[in-house]
């Protein structure tokens, strides 16, 4: 019997693959300056809190899995972009291009130090979904 129910309620986590938890960690916390809530250096994992999103950091192998750096992109929702771009900036972060307005948000791409896309994303104009 198929029913009509929502099956899926929600994203708890994206998991990011590093090659050094301790430089990533830094990176999530320091320079992105997110609120770590769980730190295992020992197996190889960090939690970073973005609001509505955990982002997982792992060493892939050691769960037995390959490293591949994630390039579809993270969006880290930010009020200002250019303010946010300008102080990410400061603290070395290097952005790909320009700041891109798509008529509705503005977005800043960059890359954690392990080449994981993320970028810098706000919205101006109302979210409008369909029906």
């Amino acid at each position: 019997m198929t029913s009509t129910a929502q099956l899926i309620t929600g994203t708890d986590f994206v998991a990011v693959h590093t090659t050094d938890i301790e430089r990533t960690v830094a990176f999530y916390g320091e320079t992105l300056g997110l609120t770590r809530s769980v730190h295992r250096p020992d197996s190889g994992f960090a939690e970073f809190e973005t609001g509505n999103l955990t982002l997982s950091i792992l060493d892939p192998k050691r769960m037995g899995l390959e490293f591949s750096a994630s390039r579809a992109g993270i969006a880290l929702h930010v009020d200002d972009v250019a303010a946010a771009r300008a102080t990410l900036e400061e603290r070395g972060v290097t952005f790909a291009g320009e700041t891109f307005d798509t008529g509705v948000c503005h977005m800043a791409f960059f890359s954690d130090p392990d080449g994981n896309a993320l970028l810098l994303h706000g919205r101006y104009r109302p979210h409008v979904t369909d029906s």
